[in-house]
């Protein structure tokens, strides 16, 4: 599970820098959506290079835990439904190459929201 801290993600520009950060991206990533798919993409695969900080074993995944999710929604909706539509998009990618999916998402609300 990463927990991903959705308050730090106020743009495009930030939220690249957020998960470059978070799951050590390499320095050529492009800092786009198709990168991001691309990187995500092989969680389970050490060998490509595309992720230093965070992987799963073959068959596993990970669960993009998104803190605060009301904030996001109403801040930053189309970074939220960029997030989402990537995420599904990576795991359809894998279905039909005949693997499991990789990613899940998960929301945390605060207690008040």
């Amino acid at each position: 599970m990463v927990n991903i801290n959705t308050s730090e993600l106020k743009d495009r520009k930030s939220f690249h820098a957020y998960f470059k950060e978070t799951f050590g991206f390499p320095d050529f990533y492009g800092n786009n959506m198709d990168a991001w798919i691309d990187c995500m993409g092989y969680l389970d695969n050490q060998n490509t290079g595309m992720t230093s900080k965070v992987f799963v074993t073959k068959n596993d995944y990970v669960v993009l835990e998104l803190l605060d999710i009301n904030d996001f929604i109403n801040r930053a909706p189309e970074l939220y439904g960029a997030l989402t539509e990537c995420a599904a998009f990576v795991n359809f990618r894998r279905i039909q190459s005949g693997e499991n999916p990789l990613i899940v998402i998960s929301f945390f609300r605060h207690k008040n929201s």
